[in-house]
C-alpha cells in the first residue's frame, strides 16, 4: 500500500496491519468456538426461560464432556490466535 499526499512525508510502502494467516485462523477458530458454545444449552423448554427449571447438578459425561473440552480448547486457541495478531503484524 503506498501512501500519498501531505500526512505521508514520503512515497515509502507501508507493511499491512494485518497478518491474512492468522485472522483467517482467528476467524476460523471463533466460528467453531460459538458453535460449539450454541450446542452446550443447558436448559430448553419455555418453563426454562422464566425459571421454572428443576434441574439438578450433575456431571458431565460422554459427548458432552467432550463438546465441552473442546470449547475450552477453541478458547485458549483463540486467545492465543488473538495474542499472536497483536504481536506480529
Amino acid at each position: 500500500m503506498l501512501l500519498f499526499g501531505p500526512l505521508s512525508g514520503s512515497h515509502e510502502e507501508v507493511p499491512p496491519n494485518v497478518n491474512a494467516p492468522i485472522a483467517i485462523g482467528q476467524d476460523i477458530i471463533g466460528i467453531f468456538l460459538m458453535i460449539a458454545i450454541l450446542m452446550q444449552a443447558r436448559g430448553s423448554g419455555l418453563s426454562a426461560t422464566f425459571g421454572g427449571d428443576s434441574s439438578v447438578y450433575r456431571s458431565r459425561r460422554g459427548i458432552e464432556r467432550r463438546l465441552w473440552q473442546f470449547t475450552i480448547v477453541l478458547a485458549v486457541l483463540f486467545c492465543f490466535f488473538s495474542e499472536a495478531s497483536f504481536l506480529i503484524h
